[in-house]
């Protein structure tokens, strides 16, 4: 062991939502896990801003659900501008509609990321967990017996396993020559800020396209190209632009595309200077600028999600365009997945193999969601029943196993609905780091210690028969054999290293 050498179960690199989460769930099953930033205090910005309803779900499960609710709001209805003049409304999301999944949840909700990530790191902090600023990851190297992650400074951080949770440009992914395989989604630059801006309604969301109504296309979070651009009288081309009042804050976030350049000016003169070109607002009517980046949109995912002890998670394995608000949805449901996994493996009540199923599960969902996004930014799919997420599943997983199909519409992979259950939202009763077995219409057998029950008559969409819901809410086992529902239950850990 290294001289001043800190030493823990886990180590996340990476303090953003998705480092954050899964924090927080491992804290929760009493995990020692220590989250490293090299940052000296959490990230600035709106950046990813929606929460689509099944990571509304997760943070409800997570114990933040409240606070993000008193911290954010719906998403406004778009107004399209031309000349000065309004246009009419457009509106960003398909409503639900009758068969969706069931949910509380049925529309995104909206939070500057700069207000989620001191929700979660608060919640981390009153469940025991830590957060180490100043840390900047350098390398890694790993054997046997655990990891060790070097940092530019001070001592290293061995643990048993660690997770990279540090972003796009992941330091931990390159250590581990693990390549990322995509595509520029859009070549041109965008600007994206947080800005105080006078004069401008904050009920709706103002698009800004550069060819009128028919350009009026959002990205769920950061803008749309909205095509090629028109010309701006001097030579070049004048791209999209949008700007949305921030939920729970006084600020809006700007999104501006800048055809052909090789970048946009991101100070104050250079945001007042495309508010004054392309809208009919005077370029001092933007007071103020709180943080700017630019970005060129891209897809990409990571050749693999594990190198022996290390996890990557979050964008670190997979970057988004942000149209249709996705990113940072995947990354959080990416932490809820890893959460309760590594904790059995730790507790020793499940085999190290059980953390196979990390990248088995996420991988494929990444992909898919990589590609709907693309579709999105392409104008070639709309947002709707699957920007939600709530019908993504594990059905073709190792974990998800059908003893004997039973009628009803759920199956052994899929996200456990929330349906009522004798009078009570079943995701109420399923709430907490623990297994659930319910029972539908029979009987329920013996379960191992820990294992919560639930019987009830059968509802729809279930039959009936037994349904063994993991902890992060997806059911693992259906069936009827109490043999098989015991064998299935001592492979996985279930009701062992549970947490609080």
């Amino acid at each position: 062991m290294g001289t001043g050498e800190t030493r823990t179960d886990v180590v996340i690199v990476g303090a953003g939502p998705t480092g954050l989460a899964l924090g927080i769930d491992l804290a929760r099953r009493g995990v020692d896990a220590l989250v490293v930033e090299r940052g000296g205090q959490l990230a600035p910005g709106s950046r990813g801003k929606g929460f689509q309803p099944r990571t509304m779900e997760v943070f409800e499960d997570l114990g933040v659900l409240d606070a993000i609710l008193a911290a954010g709001g719906t998403y406004p209805v778009g107004m399209v501008w031309r000349d000065g003049r309004q246009l009419g409304e457009h509106r960003m999301f398909d409503p639900a509609e009758d068969g969706e999944p069931h949910s509380r949840f049925t529309v995104p909700w909206m939070v500057p990321q700069w207000r989620t990530t001191r929700i979660l790191h608060a919640r981390l902090t009153e469940l025991g967990g830590r957060v180490a600023f100043g840390r900047e990851a350098v390398g890694v190297d790993q054997d046997t017996d655990g990891v060790t992650v070097r940092f530019a400074s001070g001592a290293p951080v061995r643990a048993r396993y660690a997770v990279a949770a540090d972003g796009g440009r992941s330091v931990l992914r390159r250590a581990l020559g693990i390549g990322m395989t995509g595509e520029t989604v859009d070549p041109d630059p965008i600007l994206v800020a947080d800005v105080r801006v006078e004069g401008l309604d904050r009920g709706f969301w103002h698009l800004f396209p550069p060819g009128g109504a028919s350009e009026a296309r959002e990205t769920g979070g950061s803008g749309d190209p909205g095509g090629p651009g028109e010309s701006d009288g001097s030579g070049g081309r004048r791209g999209f632009l949008a700007i949305c009042p921030l939920a729970g804050t006084e600020d809006f976030q700007l999104v501006a595309q800048f055809p052909g350049a090789d970048g946009p000016d991101t100070s104050l003169e250079g945001i007042r200077k495309v508010v004054g070109e392309r809208t009919h607002l005077a370029p001092e009517s933007v007071t103020g600028v709180g943080w700017s980046s630019d970005f060129r949109p891209r897809a990409a995912l990571a050749d693999r999600f594990r190198a022996g002890r290390v996890f990557l998670a979050g964008d670190a394995a997979h970057v988004h365009s942000p149209a249709g608000g996705q990113g940072l949805n995947t990354s959080v449901q990416d932490a809820y997945n890893l959460g309760w996994k590594l904790a059995a493996v730790l507790t020793g009540a499940a085999p190290e193999s059980l953390l196979d199923t990390y990248e088995e599960e996420r991988r494929p969902i990444a992909a898919h969601i990589l590609a709907l996004s693309t579709a999105i930014h392409r104008d070639q799919a709309r947002r709707g029943a699957a920007t939600r997420q709530l019908g993504l599943g594990y059905r073709e997983s190792s974990l998800a196993v059908a003893d004997r199909e039973i009628p009803g519409g759920v199956r052994a992979g899929d996200r456990t609905p929330d349906v009522q259950v004798g009078g009570a939202r079943l995701h109420a009763s399923l709430a907490g780091p623990r297994w659930t077995l319910l029972a539908m219409g029979t009987r329920a057998p013996r379960t191992p210690e820990g294992v919560r029950v639930l019987s009830c008559p059968p509802v729809e969409p279930f039959g009936t028969g037994l349904y063994l819901v993991r902890p992060d809410g997806y059911v693992g086992w259906t069936g009827t054999d109490p043999e098989g529902l015991a064998a299935y239950a001592a492979g996985v850990g279930a009701g062992a290293g549970a947490g609080t």
